[in-house]
Formats: structure tokens, sequence, C-alpha cells
């Protein structure tokens, strides 16, 4: 495994990211796809055993079980200081007013709420989930920089928005003297790729962390078009991130095309893509068997070609913004 500087900071990461929404108590929240936590800590343990030091959750992954299940398994298979814990905030964790947003009042109850659930004293990487249009983002990011200033996190991110908003938040920060985002954790992979546009030549700018989410489309760039899955089937959100498209048909065909050529699973092939995307830091891989953490593994090795890059990104078409809400 490799290790590379989490964007401008000091901080030294696993090119792959564990995203950690997969482990969760299925009858609590949104997911019923998730894996307990007996089916989640043989795949944890083989993050670990790769190489990877890095793992995503959210407060809100199935009710806050996402980060209990991962919590305990990091603290009985590695030592604290030898891995990377990032979580997030935004989104709702309890009915009535309060109960969602980034508000000051929402910052600080959800830090020690995530704190409790994952049993540790600090998180490496603390973000915002979106961005929040009802709570002025002055009151966000000094809430974020008290946080940060209090021990509870090491550094802080965000996640899917307009390059604008984006920007917005780091000259306020830098105007404030405030602690500034130092990552991106955005939507970004063969089948989607509007972030190309302006997010990732701005974090190139400013030297931003880049941690795409969703790298395999939710799984679409690793199997037939007409194929699915039990979460393609109940996943409500990504629903909402990928429709039927002849173009996006094209891309899979190409991925498939291309992953033959090389003798590898079509993972490996749209994972490389990813990886090699400038300024990517580290994709965040979901998995939730064991191939899935292989396959990522080995992707890193693989080398796209000039040409195959080309084959790979010639179908695209633009797509309509998804994901930022």
């Amino acid at each position: 495994m490799d290790y590379v500087k989490l964007g401008t900071t000091g901080l030294d990461v696993s090119r792959l990211c564990l995203g950690c929404m997969t482990f969760g108590v299925p009858e609590r929240g949104t997911h019923p796809w998730t894996l307990n936590e007996e089916q989640s800590r043989p795949i944890i343990q083989q993050a670990l055993d790769a190489g990877i030091n890095f793992f995503d959750t959210a407060n809100t992954y199935s009710d806050g079980t996402s980060e209990e299940i991962v919590g305990r398994a990091l603290r009985e298979m590695t030592k604290r200081d030898d891995i990377v814990i990032a979580t997030k905030v935004f989104n709702r964790m309890r009915p009535g007013p309060n109960g969602a947003g980034l508000s000051r009042k929402a910052i600080f109850n959800e830090i020690d709420n995530s704190l409790r659930r994952l049993g540790t004293d600090y998180v490496d990487l603390y973000q915002i989930h979106r961005w929040d249009y009802t709570t002025p983002i002055e009151e966000t990011l000094e809430a974020l920089h008290d946080v940060v200033k209090a021990g509870k996190a090491r550094y802080i991110g965000a996640s899917s928005m307009y390059a604008w908003q984006f920007s917005k938040a780091l000259y306020t920060s830098r105007a404030k003297g405030w602690t500034e985002f130092k990552t991106m954790q955005n939507h970004l992979n063969l089948l989607y790729r509007e972030e190309e546009r302006e997010m990732l030549p701005l974090c190139k700018d400013q030297g931003i962390g880049v941690l795409p989410w969703s790298p395999l489309a939710r799984g679409r760039l690793t199997r037939e078009w007409d194929a699915t899955s039990e979460r393609q089937q109940t996943d409500a959100f990504g629903s909402t991130l990928y429709q039927t498209h002849d173009a996006d048909k094209a891309v899979v065909e190409a991925v498939a095309t291309v992953a033959k050529a090389r003798g590898v699973p079509r993972a490996q092939v749209a994972l490389a893509w990813v990886a090699q995307k400038s300024p990517v830091s580290a994709p965040i891989i979901g998995a939730s068997k064991p191939n899935h953490v292989s396959d990522a593994v080995a992707a890193l090795s693989l080398n796209l070609t000039a040409d195959e890059i080309a084959q790979l990104e010639a179908p695209y078409v633009p797509h309509a913004v998804a994901g930022f809400k």
C-alpha cells in the first residue's frame, strides 16, 4: 500500500479509503443492505491487513450504528495512532428543531455524539456532509474552527457542493483566520464527471485533498448494463444519481472492453481511472465482500495508458448535477 499526504496537510493516508456506509444495523436507518457487526468485522480486518489506514463514516449512516461498529472494530484490531478516522455531520439524526444541519448547536452536539459512538477522543477529519442553505456559512465555519481548537478534530473537510460554495467557504475561513477545509469528498466516476469542470481545478489550485465517493457508480461500472443488485433496488438516494442513458451504457461497455483486454475485473479498471485522476488523494471504496477490497488494492497498480483513458472517456456526455442534496 502506498501512502500520500492528504492535500497540503502533513497527514499520511493510504491511497484507498474504506467507506463505512456498508457497515451498520440493517434495521436502523435507510440502508437495508448494510452488513451487521459480525459480517463487517472481517472486511475491516482485511482492509487493515492490506495497509488501508483511512476509514470514512458519518453520524447518519444506519442511525449511528456504522460509527459504533467501526469504532469497536478499530479499537480491537489496531492502535488509534496508526489510523485515520473521518466522519461527517449535517443530515438529520432526530426529529424536531436542531436535529440536523450545520448550526453551532448541531455541530457541537453531533461531534460529541460521534466521538461517543466511535469510542475515541478525536476524529482525524470532520466533514460537512452537504451545504446547509439555512445556516450562515460563517456560523458553520467558526463552530468547526472551535471543534478543532477543542482537540475534537484534527482537520475539517467538505462534501458535494458547488465550486462557488466551496470557494466561498475557503476565502471566508482565510479572511477570519479560522481553520480551513483541507478536503473535498465529491461524486466522481466514469458515469459522472461533472466535477472535472470546476471543482477538481479549484481543489488542485488550492491544494485540497480529493476523496471521491462512489468511484464505481454504485457498482454499475462493474457489471453488465442490465444487471442489478440488492443495493441498487433499495438505495433511494442512489436512484437519484444515475439515469438510463445510451451514453452511460457505452461507458459501461468501454470499461468491459478495457478490462477484457487487460484480463482484470471491471472494478479494477473503473477504480484505476478515478485513482489516476488529478488531484485525487484517495477514492472512497465500499466493500461488502472480500474481493471488493482485493480488487480495489489491485487497481492501484493498474496503470491505464493514455489510449485506454481516451477509450473510457470518449462516450461520456454532460449530465445534470446530482448528489448535492
